[in-house]
């Protein structure tokens, strides 16, 4: 599938209200002044990131440059911004029919007051395979040129003869035009001094104001991409996947879901020593196919927080651009960047595809095992959910502590906070991808199991990564042997060494009773936007009604 993008006459204006609304009419527009230029490929953007003034030209070479299209002798580019170096939630607005005069107006007055500036129009593919493929444009003004040459490496940029191919065979989406994105980071209004993401995902456009951080255009173009899947018969998923390729031809599909920091990427891109042949389709945003369980990445590259990559791990020669780290002149004179996040919280790098020799795009097997990472200190490393509706509303109220890439005035890191199916972008209903996941797991042709793995502590104790792969390899291999998970009907766990759980303890039976009350507090309390139907809430009481009889 594809977007529309060139039109007969007769289809222009009124005729074709879903292509032509208020706003995205008016964001459109701003692309063909003459004050914009269109970054025909990759290694010209690479030029104008290199060119831009402050991007900071380190001398780590970029591995297979030429593969990716950019000129042999590239280098890591590194581009800082300031003071705010994550994502802000807080300043998401949603445009619908009660408000869409008022922004429209606003944003006509915004790309009005940019009409003195030079601007770079990029153009890339959201989505990697013929049955769902995405053309997106970004629009950025001089200055900014790292954040869309960033844009370019993350997404499929479009000058690449394969995906051009296959974008143009792909079947035409009625009613679904191309993405576009406006963003001016230097853009600040008096109605919001602290910046804006609007979005219109109905007719797929969105204006960041105010915005530096470049995980804001990344995950603004995914929130897009995630909506218009949604509306096709997909399953919107901020998580990772792979595939474990075992003896006899058997294949095994996981998907795993949590929030950065939960360790998302490290299960997903995680060898297991060498162990298992896996296949990764990605580690942060695909979609899962509703009737037959196939999935498709949506973007090539890898966004990563540099913590955990000093020089000297081999995953940083991966390296495309780098921000938000310092810099400094090693022992052979080389600019070389200063990563483990010593200059704040959240340094992060887009990373070449090829830090995965073992990719693919498309998975047409369907997924397994659906794993919601959530850091409960009630719950043993691993338990299974049995009932579809549980399954799904467990996902609907995944626990877990926020992490550095979001930006909150005050936040407290260690607080436990519910963040649905771990996707914190979501434009579109909260029960609809209630409903998306439920289904899966009441397929019974697909057989999708459903885990809750926790990697945080369970009481006292720390669950490592190695804990935690090593249960996820028992489940792949069928060793795991599950038992019933005290009183609950629909809950299974693995006992494994040293997580012994206290069912015995009336204390920790209370604990347990108690987040799972949090969970049905959550789900009864939600707004009308994210209200979630009956047979949800009724899982969970059921669970906590079970809780409640232990404790007594």
């Amino acid at each position: 599938m594809s977007t529309k993008y060139n039109f007969k006459r007769e289809e222009i204006g009124a005729v074709s209200p879903q292509y032509y609304s208020r706003l995205r009419s008016t964001v459109e527009a701003a692309f063909y002044r003459n004050n914009v230029h269109t970054v025909k490929n990759i290694a010209e953007a690479y030029e104008l990131a290199k060119n831009s003034v402050g991007t900071t030209i380190t001398d780590l070479p970029v591995v297979k440059a030429k593969e990716l299209g950019l000129p042999e002798d590239a280098k890591v580019l590194l581009f800082n911004d300031g003071f705010i170096t994550g994502r802000q939630a807080r300043l998401r607005r949603l445009v619908d029919d009660t408000n869409r005069d008022k922004y429209a107006g606003q944003v006509r007055e915004v790309i009005f007051a940019g009409h003195t500036k030079k601007w770079y129009h990029g153009i890339a593919y959201v989505g990697l395979a013929h049955d769902f493929m995405l053309r997106a444009h970004l629009l950025v003004p001089e200055g900014y040129e790292n954040t869309l040459y960033s844009w370019m490496l993350n997404f499929q940029n479009a000058d690449n003869e394969y995906f051009t191919k296959l974008y143009k065979e792909s079947k035409l989406i009625e009613g679904e035009g191309d993405l576009f994105i406006y963003s001016d980071p230097d853009c600040y209004t008096k109605d919001y001094p602290d910046g804006l993401a609007l979005f219109d995902k109905d007719n797929n456009c969105a204006v960041l104001l105010g915005m530096r951080y470049f995980g804001e255009h990344k995950k603004g173009t995914l929130t897009l991409g995630w909506t218009v899947a949604n509306r096709h018969g997909y399953t919107s998923c901020h998580g990772g996947q792979k595939r474990f390729n075992l003896e006899g031809g058997k294949q095994k599909v996981i998907s795993v879901f949590g929030l950065s920091g939960s360790g998302k990427s490290t299960i997903t891109l995680s060898d297991h020593g060498g162990r298992f042949d896996t296949t990764v389709l990605h580690d942060d945003a695909f979609i899962i196919n509703n009737t037959d369980g196939s999935s498709i990445s949506l973007e090539p590259s890898y966004f990563d927080k540099t913590a955990d990559y000093p020089l000297t791990r081999d995953q940083s020669k991966y390296f495309l651009t780098i921000q938000n780290v310092g810099a400094t002149v090693d022992a052979d004179g080389k600019i070389v960047p200063v990563t483990e996040d010593i200059t704040n919280g959240n340094g992060r790098t887009v990373k070449s595809i090829f830090a995965t020799p073992n990719r693919e795009f498309e998975f047409k097997e369907p997924t397994n095992a659906i794993f919601w990472i959530m850091k409960d200190p009630t719950l043993p490393p691993v338990v299974k959910v049995k009932d579809a509706a549980l399954a799904s509303v467990m996902g609907a109220t995944l626990a877990t502590k926020r992490s550095t890439a979001e930006y909150i005035p005050g936040m407290d890191p260690n607080q436990l906070v519910i963040v649905p199916y771990a996707n914190p972008f979501r434009l579109y209903e909260l029960g609809k991808d209630y409903a998306s996941f439920k289904s899966l797991f009441e397929n019974k042709k697909l057989g999708i199991d459903c885990y809750i793995i926790n990697t945080g502590s369970f009481l006292e104790k720390k669950v490592k990564p190695s804990d935690t792969l090593g249960l996820i390899e028992d489940i792949v291999l069928e060793k795991a042997k599950f038992v019933p998970f005290g009183p609950f009907s629909s809950l299974e766990y693995y006992p494994l060494e040293g997580f012994e759980v206290p069912f015995n303890d009336p204390e920790y039976l209370k604990q347990l009773a108690l987040r799972m009350e949090d969970r049905l507090q959550y789900v009864s309390t939600l707004d009308d936007f994210n209200k979630l139907p009956q047979d949800a809430i009724d899982a969970v009481k059921v669970v906590v009604e079970e809780a409640k009889k232990a404790v007594k």
